[in-house]
């Protein structure tokens, strides 16, 4: 069930840039923020994501070491 949420004190250079962002988009600022949100909201945190990371890393007990990031990052550049 949808609910409102009502955001006070947005300085008016911050509300017209959100407008114009959703204009470029042919978005009404509500369908705009509203996606902003959903988006927002479906993606973990940088805490949360950087949990899972150490616990993969934990379990798996591997580790790359710089020269082999920048061997194969290289690679792709020839």
């Amino acid at each position: 069930m949808p609910v409102e949420i009502t955001i006070r004190g947005v300085p008016q250079a911050v509300r017209d840039e959100l407008a114009a962002r959703a204009a470029l988009r042919g978005q009404s600022l509500e369908e705009f923020l509203r996606g902003e949100l959903e988006r927002k909201a479906s993606r973990p945190t940088i805490s949360t994501w950087l949990e899972v990371v150490r616990n993969r890393k934990a379990r798996t007990q591997t580790r790359v070491s710089p020269s082999e990031i920048l061997r194969d990052r290289d690679a792709d550049r020839t």
